[in-house]
């Protein structure tokens, strides 16, 4: 099997590092002025905004900030921004040529809030634009799945958001992150191309997360899935599974839950327990499997296996899961 996203799946550990090598020292100097603001705004589109999304749940159960993420279009039309308002927008792309989080980017600097950009693209409209810009060292990524730019990308807001908290447990595991995927890219690697082929015929998965989980399963259903391996995919949040998607649930219903003991992971395990008692397809993914981490991690560790059973699913099927049919046609 000869696709490029092999390749960068593989490369994630190593870019991750060169970016930590290279962007740390920027990335204290944000997290200072992160501190002295009032409101923080993630703003990302396609397979940016899930880090977003994963970033502000992790916010939710560790502080009290007030941190909101918006997709691109959304920002760009908010009528609750006040110019000249004491806060800072964060923008995520892996191109830096995201008209939506372009035109979003143009609306805050117009209210002049400070704007930070974190871009696979040093001489992108996105990243020459903010006023200041982190640069994820990934070389130029290919495949459509976003890995090496996801996994840098996450780390990034991750970091730069702990690092204001002083949260140094955290700060300390993040560091770690290299050598840990590194080991679980090879550990996960056969389980997960057998896992595929199993599931080789399915045409449609949930996925279940809970907190910065539910960034993950949006990730992995929007891109991952949809995007990568022609699958049908919907993500939810796992709290939410009693209120409707348990409607659906039946000995045929393929479902991936992603477990990591977050607070939300309550309602996940009931979940679990009782698409098991129908016989439903049920891909359990627990943190503590994989990694002795920090909960809050799980979305950086729980990547990894989603993303070989994700490329194998589209192999199996004899689609190339880094390239395009359609994305980048319908004009923004």
């Amino acid at each position: 099997m000869k696709y490029t996203i092999l390749n960068e799946i593989l490369e994630q550990p190593d870019v991750l590092k060169k970016t930590i090598d290279s962007e740390l020292k920027l990335m204290d100097e944000i997290s200072e002025l992160v501190k002295n603001v009032d409101k923080i705004y993630l703003i990302g589109s396609g397979s940016s905004i899930s880090s977003c999304y994963s970033i502000m749940d992790a916010m939710k159960i560790y502080s009290t900030l007030n941190v909101q993420s918006y997709l691109g279009y959304e920002f760009s039309y908010d009528k609750k921004l006040i110019n000249n308002e004491n806060s800072i927008a964060i923008f995520a792309s892996q191109s830096g040529e995201t008209e939506d989080t372009i035109a979003a980017l143009k609306k805050a600097k117009e209210y002049n809030i400070k704007t930070v950009a974190i871009s696979n693209e040093p001489e992108s409209t996105i990243a020459k634009t903010a006023d200041i810009s982190v640069i994820t060292r990934c070389g130029h990524e290919i495949g459509i799945l976003g890995t090496k730019t996801h996994l840098t990308q996450l780390f990034c807001q991750y970091y730069i958001l702990f690092k204001a908290l002083g949260h140094d447990e955290i700060i300390k595991e993040l560091l770690t992150l290299p050598d840990i995927l590194k080991d679980l890219i090879e550990k996960t690697h056969d389980d997960y191309k057998q896992l595929a082929k199993k599931y080789k015929d399915e045409t449609m998965f949930y996925c279940l997360g809970a907190g910065p989980n539910y960034g993950l399963a949006y990730k992995t259903s929007m891109t991952i899935f949809m995007e990568g391996s022609n699958i049908d995919s919907c993500p939810l949040y796992a709290s939410e599974f009693r209120h409707g998607l348990i409607e659906r649930v039946d000995e045929n219903t393929s479902l991936i839950f992603l477990d990591a003991n977050c607070d939300g992971d309550t309602i996940t395990k009931r979940s679990i327990k009782f698409c098991q008692s129908i016989n439903a397809n049920c891909i359990i993914l627990n943190l503590e499997d994989f990694a002795d981490v920090d909960k809050i991690l799980a979305p950086f560790i729980l990547l990894i296996p989603l993303e070989w059973f994700g490329c194998y699913l589209a192999h199996y099927k004899n689609i190339d899961p880094g390239v395009a049919r359609h994305i980048g046609i319908l004009p923004y």
